[in-house]
């Protein structure tokens, strides 16, 4: 993968600019307030951070590896977080993915990994040529920003989530075919995997919220609360529309079910009324001689009235019983 790595900080003109990577020492020496945006790795990227900013070998080896789980990591100087983003392929929430972003908060800095282009540190790094007094406010703020762009990505597939619900629960009662069972899988397989994401994050930003760490300021926390607020929601809603799919796959199973019932009512209704039927055509079937209707000139309509007769009977008693 292509390593890119940019660093956005306030210029002597107070607009925001792009720095160079050599200049990583000196800003960190100036403590000038700085955000590096990383994408890919590399090996003399990981030998600067551990230089340039002092970061643990430990720290720098989680930065670069993927991690299914957010979590929070306090090492003195500076914070390590892991948060997971999501996408859709094509909108469609069957092919949930889930994209990590890792963040490392500094005294005066903030860095940023991720694989592959991500929405939200493109709309921050907008944000941040419009307005470069978010690096004033701190890294704690620069961080916020990140992460409340990426909580909000969640709410557009959450919403998507809510209309293939919809469809599904109308397809079930409507025409259960057995693609349907499979699109309920997958959307019940996209459903686990946000639910186990939601429930790490969920604590991650609660404790960056209740002020654990002082590289979280106190006029900060506000802002990571609302990002909070917005993630309890958001995991509110994935529960409930996981219990929503699994009324719907019961509902499905019942309808097929129903279904299957009444095919195998209406063939055991057919093999009851031939049973009479076969057992006369067999008996006027053996040809002995001596058999009294054998040579009879109305044997035969005889038999087939007695047959039809015989049939008409049951049709009345299977309905005076209701299982017609």
């Amino acid at each position: 993968m292509v390593m890119r790595a940019k660093i956005h900080t306030r210029g002597p003109d107070g607009v925001c600019t792009t720095a160079a990577l050599e200049e990583l020492p000196k800003l960190v020496g100036e403590k000038v307030p700085f955000w590096l945006d990383l994408e890919g790795d590399d090996p003399t990227l990981r030998e600067l951070l551990h230089r340039a900013l002092g970061l643990h070998s430990l720290a720098v080896e989680d930065i670069f590896q993927e991690r299914i789980i957010p979590k929070v990591e306090d090492y003195g100087d500076y914070l390590y977080v892991v948060v997971h983003g999501i996408a859709c392929e094509h909108d469609n929430p069957e092919d949930l993915r889930t994209v990590e972003l890792d963040l490392v908060i500094g005294p005066t800095w903030v860095v940023s990994h991720h694989n592959g282009d991500m929405a939200a540190t493109e709309e921050v790094r907008d944000e941040c040529a419009r307005n470069p007094r978010l690096f004033e406010k701190g890294p704690g703020f620069v961080a916020h920003a990140i992460m409340d762009h990426v909580v909000d990505y969640y709410l557009p597939v959450i919403d998507a989530f809510d209309r293939y619900i919809d469809e599904v629960e109308s397809a079930v009662v409507e025409n259960p075919q057995q693609e349907l069972l499979q699109r309920i899988f997958r959307l019940k397989r996209s459903l686990q995997r946000l639910r186990r994401i939601a429930m790490h994050q969920r604590d991650v930003l609660l404790r960056l919220s209740r002020g654990e760490f002082e590289q979280i300021p106190e006029r900060a926390l506000p802002f990571f609360r609302d990002i909070h607020d917005h993630f309890v929601r958001v995991s509110d809603l994935a529960e409930g529309y996981r219990e929503l799919l699994s009324g719907a796959l019961d509902a499905y199973l019942s309808v097929v079910s129903n279904r299957m019932n009444e095919v195998m009512k209406t063939l055991t209704l057919v093999a009851t009324l031939m049973l009479p039927l076969t057992f006369i055509a067999g008996l006027y079937g053996m040809n002995f001689d001596r058999m009294p209707e054998l040579h009879w000139r109305y044997g035969y309509p005889f038999a087939l009235i007695l047959m039809l007769g015989v049939a008409v009977a049951m049709i009345g008693w299977f309905r005076h019983k209701r299982w017609l």
